[in-house]
């Protein structure tokens, strides 16, 4: 076990690392973190020999290389683009964008400062729109995008107003969709709904309308974080739909309670930088799946925390700090990771926060699985009680 410096503030560990060190964590479904501005699609085999030709004097020597480059692909398979589609699809490409024959159902269009988005070929299932000047959405320039599998339009300037009605429902196969930093005011509605990933941080949205979610029980990902949610607005009628929710992301918002109406299957809930206060009693009672909760940066006092209000059998990765807690709050013997760093506790009270029987002589299944602490930040001095350390014999870092 290792005492630490004192890291820098706001540094977290991501509860996957956790998951690898528990077993419980292996019946779980993580969901990555993706890198939506350079994903590429499945296929990654590149053709160095390739050289650049004119789209309008396309040789039979070039598309002979391309579909050779096709039968490479091992993740491109035939009954994805049969060779007649390839040829069209490439005819297709619009000349703003790029098309590269290796990855034959992707369409790159970013960073071109495009202010509309231009003909998309029909078998297109990766479309990449960030970085543009695009205001509009409008469902005339997707009417071919009905294989579209993935889009990106982060940073751009696509307001409410300006996404028509039937511009999402045409992409009935789409399974991600990024619209990070634009100025929408409101969730986009009808959402397709195949929809597994919606990414909206960073808009504008204060408002989700009653019943944009019913039908989407593929949705395991809602990202919100960054906008201007209030508490009316995160609702058990808003949210009524998402049945199979894993993963959502509220932080950076205007929330002065504990959200409303999650769905028991929710895992993941990351509330940093709001404004709660308090937390009810029975708030996790309909939450049994609950991993990873982030409550960094918001109001709390261990007057808003109720005694075993944590002490939950499934909790891995536990996070309060910069908060306004005194005392560290009773946890459960199997949490691995507790952040209650730039609080205002003082002391460690080890008979208040260790479990019974955590002093025995052995390490059974019951015994606290807490590895990591971090205590930097508050009012805490040297040296760290003996107790605590017997206590937490699994620790391999504690930051003070």
């Amino acid at each position: 076990m290792h005492v630490r410096a004192r890291k820098k503030v706001g540094e977290t560990t991501d509860w996957t690392q956790i998951g690898e060190e528990s077993r419980r964590t292996k019946r779980l479904t993580a969901t990555p973190k993706p890198e939506p501005d350079n994903l590429p699609p499945p296929a990654q085999t590149k053709i160095s020999s390739m050289t650049e030709m004119s789209r309008l004097n396309l040789t039979m020597e070039w598309l002979m290389v391309a579909f050779v480059a096709l039968l490479l692909v091992g993740q491109v398979r035939s009954e994805e683009i049969p060779y007649e589609h390839l040829i069209s699809q490439i005819q297709a490409c619009p000349k703003e964008c790029r098309c590269p024959p290796s990855f034959p159902n992707a369409v790159y269009c970013d960073n071109k400062g495009l202010k509309r988005i231009p003909a998309i070929p029909p078998y297109t299932w990766y479309l990449y729109l960030q970085n543009n000047l695009i205001d509009v959405l409008s469902a005339d320039a997707l009417r071919n995008a009905t294989q579209l599998r993935w889009i990106n339009l982060n940073r751009n300037k696509i307001t409410s107003e300006g996404l028509e009605a039937d511009a999402l429902k045409a992409m009935s196969n789409l399974v991600h969709l990024y619209m990070e930093d634009n100025l929408l005011t409101s969730i986009p509605s009808p959402l397709p709904a195949k929809l597994e990933q919606l990414r909206l941080s960073r808009n504008r949205i204060s408002k989700i309308p009653p019943g944009v979610f019913s039908g989407m029980d593929r949705l395991t990902l809602l990202d919100l974080q960054g906008n201007k949610l209030q508490d009316d607005a995160v609702t058990e009628v808003n949210l009524k739909g998402l049945s199979n929710l894993i993963q959502i992301n509220l932080a950076k918002n205007q929330l002065n309670t504990m959200p409303l109406g999650l769905p028991p299957t929710t895992t993941q809930i990351f509330l940093d930088s709001n404004n709660i206060e308090k937390i009810p009693a029975e708030y996790f009672k309909g939450l049994p799946k609950v991993v990873s909760l982030r409550l960094n940066r918001n109001k709390l006092g261990n007057g808003g925390i109720p005694k075993n209000v944590f002490n939950l059998s499934s909790i891995l990765d536990l996070q309060l700090s910069h908060n306004q807690l005194t005392e560290i709050p009773v946890i459960s013997s199997g949490l691995e990771h507790l952040h209650l760093d730039h609080n205002k506790i003082k002391s460690v009270n080890s008979s208040d926060i260790c479990p019974p029987g955590a002093l025995d002589d052995y390490l059974d299944e019951k015994s606290p699985r807490l590895r990591y602490l971090r205590l930097d930040g508050n009012e805490i001095k040297p040296p760290i009680p003996r107790e605590l350390m017997m206590c937490f014999r699994l620790l391999r870092a504690i930051v003070i």
